[in-house]
């Protein structure tokens, strides 16, 4: 009856259901073990009528032209007027992040800024973006100097709490998400399309899967359908001919039989406040430095929706994911060891016929929504490409 068997129903596993088909034409099975479709960028309204991200913030942003037209196809967005922008609360003030000129010039004084502002640019070109871990072996004092407030309040006590690690700890890919900007643009992402789905991605994502070709079934661990092996795969006990789209978490796949991947898990703590408003107008306000979670968002500026009363916030608490019940692996730790771990998993579907990984956990790397979206595309792309 199917051709085609997808794991998951976030943003991989969708799109990829989609395209295979309504391009290729093949019956698709979509499993999700959790009970609502959209993986983590799932939101919904909570007891107070105000629009939440149940795992915390996602927005989408891109260049990809091609990417906001497809996703445009399920939905209308709200595209922020003036970019995604983020603060950090350092003290008693917001400092605009990244670090960019404007923060610079909103702690120091003006001839001691445009002074700092100029060696900036000279050393390293106006509009560049700066990795932190560079611009500290800068051996001109004071771009050292501004390299260490950046590094004390900005990144080192934020990157412990999310990574549980220092930023020398980490991958510089990890560190280089957020440079150093030596522009005034306050705006957290460069991209040309900033914002959210106007009705929520699970609108968006339940709109995807809506086709006479696709069936989806929530609550369903794949493993209770599916045995792999060398030699293929069985759907309730019988082969499987079709292909195996994957996108969980592949050490789990394989019943952490060398060791479980080592992940960053988030506990969400929401709180609705009676009151119309919590962060003077920001969506979402970084804690560098002081308390225990490492931000608050608050979903009305998000979303922009105006019909609240009161406003809802999230806030986040990062830890070591142990595979508990309950948690949920957010970021893969990407370092040699770690890489290594994942390689020995992936070894053991290189064999599997028409077996094919995808995804932020099947992948164990970062991928932003858009990335992710063109990944999928691709993928279905090649497997059309194949079964011709």
């Amino acid at each position: 009856m199917y051709q085609t068997i997808v794991i998951g129903a976030g943003i991989a596993g969708s799109v990829v259901a989609r395209q295979l088909a309504e391009e290729g034409g093949r019956r698709v099975l979509v499993l999700e073990q959790r009970a609502h479709i959209g993986g983590n960028c799932y939101d919904r309204r909570d007891a107070h009528g105000v629009l939440i991200h149940e795992y915390g913030p996602h927005i989408f942003h891109t260049n990809d032209e091609g990417v906001y037209e497809y996703l445009s196809r399920f939905t209308e967005w709200y595209l922020y007027p003036q970019g995604h922008q983020v603060v950090a609360s350092v003290g008693d003030s917001y400092l605009p992040i990244p670090f960019n000129l404007n923060t610079l010039h909103q702690i120091y004084e003006k001839d001691k800024a445009t002074e700092l502002e100029q060696k900036l640019i000279a050393a390293f070109g106006e509009g560049s973006r700066v990795p932190i871990m560079e611009l500290r072996k800068s051996e001109d004092a004071d771009i050292q100097n501004i390299a260490q407030f950046v590094y004390e309040n900005v990144f080192l006590k934020y990157t412990m709490k999310q990574w549980g690690q220092t930023p020398e700890e980490i991958s510089p890919e990890v560190t280089a998400r957020v440079p150093v900007l030596i522009s005034y643009d306050n705006r957290y992402f460069q991209d040309r399309y900033q914002g959210v789905p106007t009705d929520g991605f699970t609108a968006m994502f339940a709109r995807m899967l809506e086709h006479e070709n696709i069936d989806v079934q929530c609550g369903v661990e794949a493993t209770e359908r599916l045995t792999i092996t060398q030699e293929g795969v069985l759907l309730d006990g019988q082969p499987f001919a079709g292909e195996v789209i994957y996108t969980g978490a592949l050490d789990e796949l394989f019943s952490c039989r060398f060791g479980r991947l080592p992940y960053r898990s988030l506990r969400f703590d929401f709180e609705h406040l009676e009151q119309e408003d919590f962060q003077n107008g920001h969506s979402v306000v970084n804690y560098t430095v002081s308390e225990d979670f490492t931000r608050i968002t608050e979903f009305q500026y998000l979303t922009g929706q105006t019909d609240c009363d009161g406003t809802t916030i999230v806030r986040e608490y990062p830890f070591a994911y142990s595979g508990a019940d309950g948690e949920i692996p957010y970021y893969a730790i990407q370092n040699e060891e770690n890489e290594s771990l994942y390689n020995k998993y992936r070894a053991l579907t290189e064999n599997i016929p028409d077996f094919y990984l995808l995804g932020r956990l099947a992948e164990y790397k970062y991928y932003n929504i858009d990335a992710m979206t063109r990944k999928a595309l691709e993928l279905a792309e090649r497997i059309m490409e194949e079964k011709k």
